[in-house]
């Protein structure tokens, strides 16, 4: 599996698009972690607010998400996070699997 630096790069920018509006308009909940951690809702139905850290932006497996979640919302994330368009299970595993 190659790297994609342009997904790597959009993926990086929507992040940081996200990050910045969410700044703006955000109320408490949404700036309550840590620095260098980010927002992300997950789930199907029901979302699921998860903190974590930014180091995941230079993993593949979280980037294919971040991916997945352009295509399916764009640059649009009206909950103050990223959404990623999976389960929760699925995204629970995937981050297990990666390095902090």
């Amino acid at each position: 599996m190659g790297f994609r630096l342009p997904a790597i790069v959009n993926a990086k920018r929507s992040l940081i698009r996200s990050l910045s509006s969410s700044s703006q308009t955000a109320d408490s909940k949404t700036l309550d972690f840590p620095k260098g951690y980010f927002a992300v809702y997950v789930g199907e139905s029901q979302k699921k607010r998860f903190v974590i850290p930014i180091s995941y932006l230079n993993e593949p497996l979280f980037l294919d998400l971040l991916s997945q979640a352009e295509e399916e919302f764009g640059y649009d994330h009206p909950m103050g996070g990223i959404t990623i368009p999976c389960s929760e299970n699925t995204f629970l595993d995937l981050t297990s699997r990666l390095s902090v």
